[in-house]
């Protein structure tokens, strides 16, 4: 998920002297006796000249080395380094352990979801039924324990970035196959700082204590970000939208523009542990069979978060429309508008993952 030289010394100049005026004089010579001291000279000097040994040219004093200026010595100043999750300036080190992606239940049996606060970003995507799964990233902070963790889906394969640790409850015996063969590393029930919580019912009861286990996980590269990020200064005008709701069929997620970010109106997450958005992305995507059913016999859906598709950006109570691609299912997501590249300026973003067909988006001034 990372902190000069002796100072140089320049020799003072010499002091200039204003046109016109002496330079001190230590004896000064009577004018009656200048002549003679001026023939005095010449003589000597043609004397020494007929005693030389030789036709040697004279060979002229080696001038001293230049001291180099100040602007040459002094260091350019490091380049800054950004968080990939959020695109914010870092100060310091980066974190020894890679993204943690944990799988968390987006229902109303899942209150109170615990760990959202401290998160870096956040997918939202289809699940089975019409009910979302959230996907938390965490990078730069990383909460003490995190829940209700539930599985994962083959949807994940698009959404986890390369590097990350995937935290979840198991999966299916064929989601889990292909998620191996992705090269997906992941964490479950029976490994070290799962645990169920005996105050709440199952499935519901699964957590996670991530702050003890990024301590057992690393990672030797720094992940690529996850996002084209940039400035609001970037932003094209957009129109305004200070409400949106993101339909997924069974289930609504519904945002508000308050105080220069965005609020989940119909969270799940307990007070004060909610997802500080300052931007919303709205990506409209396909969704396919998964090709088996859950457990009450619903189809699993499968989002194909590769191509392309509608994309629209919510920030400062407006809204950009644009378009995403991405190349195959672990390529890099672009973003753009029909006037060039668009950047999600550096913050927490919400991403919604929403069906082209059987979802919708609604928004409002």
């Amino acid at each position: 998920m990372v902190e000069g030289a002796p100072p140089h010394f320049v020799p003072e100049p010499p002091l200039d002297t204003p046109a016109g005026s002496e330079l001190p004089v230590r004896h000064r010579l009577h004018p009656s006796s200048s002549k003679a001291v001026v023939a005095a000279l010449v003589a000597a000097s043609l004397l020494l000249a007929g005693c030389g040994g030789g036709d040697d040219e004279e060979t002229p004093a080696e001038a001293a080395p230049s001291e180099p200026t100040s602007s040459e010595t002094t260091e350019a100043p490091p380049e800054p380094t950004y968080w990939p999750l959020t695109g914010l300036e870092r100060t310091g080190n980066a974190p020894k352990h890679p993204v943690i992606v944990t799988k968390v239940d987006n229902t109303s049996s899942s209150a109170p979801q615990v760990g959202l606060g401290s998160a870096d970003l956040v997918v939202e995507e289809l699940v089975e039924g019409g009910y979302t799964r959230l996907a938390a990233f965490y990078y730069s902070k990383v909460p003490a324990n995190i829940g209700p963790v539930r599985s994962m889906r083959a949807s994940d394969i698009g959404i986890v970035p390369e590097g990350a640790t995937v935290v979840t409850s198991g999966a299916a015996p064929v989601t889990i196959n292909r998620i191996d063969g992705a090269g997906i590393p992941w964490i479950t029930e029976g490994d070290a700082g799962v645990y169920r919580e005996t105050s709440r019912s199952a499935p519901y009861n699964l957590f996670a204590r991530l702050g003890e286990i990024s301590k057992r996980l690393k990672v030797e590269e720094e992940p690529p970000a996850y996002l084209p990020w940039g400035t609001e200064a970037d932003l094209p005008r957009g129109g305004k939208a200070s409400t949106l709701t993101a339909d997924f069929g069974a289930h609504s997620t519904s945002w508000q523009f308050q105080d220069g970010g965005y609020v989940n109106t119909d969270s799940y997450a307990a007070e004060g542990d909610r997802f500080p958005a300052d931007s919303v992305l709205v990506l409209r995507v396909k969704v396919g069979d998964a090709g088996y059913r859950d457990p009450a016999g619903y189809p699993v859906p499968e989002t194909k978060f590769e191509g392309k598709g509608a994309a629209l950006l919510f920030h400062g109570g407006r809204v950009i429309r644009g378009t995403w691609t991405k190349d195959g299912l672990t390529g890099a997501i672009e973003l753009s508008t029909k006037d060039g590249d668009l950047a999600v300026p550096a913050g927490h973003v919400w991403v919604e993952l929403v069906p082209a067909v059987n979802g919708d988006l609604t928004f409002a001034k």
